[in-house]
């Protein structure tokens, strides 16, 4: 294919722009691809022209494909990555993603025919994707490329036959740009609600396993920021809402562990007394919550039931390119990268060492220092977590201390006016 000459510019009024190229005629065949661009759209139509100027019908197949290297994307790490690579989405198998691994084994499995769906190339914050009409045959295909350290995926259309002194042409649309979860939803739309009929589109932004439950923790996300027009401010408030909306859990929670760190000295002197009688120490163990009304499991079940909201959470946080470049205050200036002086990380050790002092001390010496150790292990982590995540964690730890705190005081002073009743 050759350019022809044309505006390479959008003028100061036009909406649209064309790049035209096209191919030399063989046997009376002449092709033509047209790029048509929009202001302020990722979305690109791509038009196959088929002249046929010979003297037989023709019908002929267009390819639309993408190609990419397997390397990980540069900042990415094991702790903190997202997917990158092919995916395929249809009606029969919906959102497919397939590894990199896979295809370089000739094991990867997909739908390679059908009359609707799309295929992309996914990585952090961005995906291309060839969307053809709806009801319109298609075959897909994912290759690694000989040679190469590359692979490549797209989908073979059909052109309507071209008859003899006829033409033909067809459009497939091509998004290229952020997975920006507005967008994407727009595009899933119908064409009679101003979308392209794209279904599934949103599914490429990756937010793991959890996607039903971080899905809408995002939604929700979007709202508080189209209120408050600050990505970290948002990030402060949704975790409040979050820790209110957990509160009786947590509460429960906080409740036993400082009933259970009022009868640690009891423990311990039981400890002491039948040390070498386990079934005993065992016995009388539990005799004493009996009597204090304890459930030793009690502080763990309402954590539990909240884990998989907090890992949703940090799935909505990874995977948002609403983050990226987002300010919040001061030195963070861009919410998808770590803190440049780790402020927040430091920050965010110091409240997991205070909540550890909050809580009963483990009677066995191992598991103490395990447990004196857990907020060193996690600041490393989070040295280079994006500071976004970092700073949701710093914020439910800083919540949970002062309800923490509160129960604790609560239940300590009620045990003290308990035994001067009693005296």
């Amino acid at each position: 294919f050759s350019v022809v000459k044309g505006a390479r510019e959008l003028g100061p009024e036009a909406k649209t722009v064309q790049l035209r190229l096209e191919a030399p005629a063989v046997n009376g065949v002449k092709v033509a691809k047209i790029y048509t661009f929009t202001r302020g759209s990722y979305l690109i139509g791509v038009t196959h022209e088929v002249e046929n100027a010979g003297q037989k019908d023709i019908a002929v197949h267009a390819y639309f494909q993408l190609q990419r290297d397997t390397e990980t994307p540069a900042g990415e790490s094991s702790t903190v990555s997202t997917f990158t690579g092919p995916a395929i989405y249809t009606e029969q198998e919906k959102f497919q993603k397939i590894e990199f691994k896979d295809i370089e084994k000739g094991k990867a499995k997909f739908v390679e025919k059908a009359d609707n769906g799309w295929v992309a190339m996914v990585q952090h914050y961005f995906v291309s994707a060839w969307i053809p009409e709806e009801k319109l045959a298609r075959e897909y295909y994912v290759r690694k490329m000989d040679g190469a350290n590359a692979v490549t995926a797209g989908v073979i259309l059909p052109l309507p036959a071209v008859a003899a002194g006829a033409k033909a042409t067809q459009t497939v649309s091509l998004f290229a740009g952020p997975q920006i979860q507005s967008t994407l939803d727009q595009l899933a739309k119908p064409t009679s609600e101003g979308g392209i009929g794209a279904k599934g589109l949103p599914l490429v932004v990756d937010y793991g396993w959890l996607t039903i439950v971080a899905a809408p923790i995002f939604w929700c996300l979007e709202v508080i920021h189209k209120l408050v027009g600050n990505w970290g401010w948002a990030i402060v408030i949704l975790t409040i809402l979050i820790k209110l909306l957990f509160f009786p859990l947590s509460a429960a929670s906080y409740k036993s562990m400082a009933k259970m760190k009022a009868v640690t000295p009891r423990l311990n002197a039981l400890k002491e007394r039948f040390g070498d009688d386990k079934q005993k120490l065992n016995m009388e163990m539990m005799n004493l919550y009996k009597s204090e009304k304890i459930n030793p499991l009690g502080g763990c079940l309402p954590i539990v039931i909240q884990i998989p909201v907090f890992i949703a959470l940090y799935w909505a946080l990874l995977g948002a390119v609403e983050m990226r470049d987002a300010p919040w205050i001061l030195w963070i200036t861009d919410l998808s990268t770590k803190d440049p002086y780790f402020v927040l990380p430091i920050i965010m050790v110091a409240t997991m060492f205070i909540q550890t002092k909050l809580n009963p001390t483990p009677p066995d010496p191992i598991q103490a220092k395990v447990m004196m150790l857990m907020p060193v292990i996690f600041g490393a982590m989070f040295l280079f977590f994006p500071s976004g995540l970092v700073l949701y964690w710093v914020v439910n730890n800083i919540l949970s201390i002062a309800q923490q705190w509160q129960i604790t005081r609560m239940i300590e002073s009620g045990g003290k006016a308990a035994n001067d009743a009693k005296a």
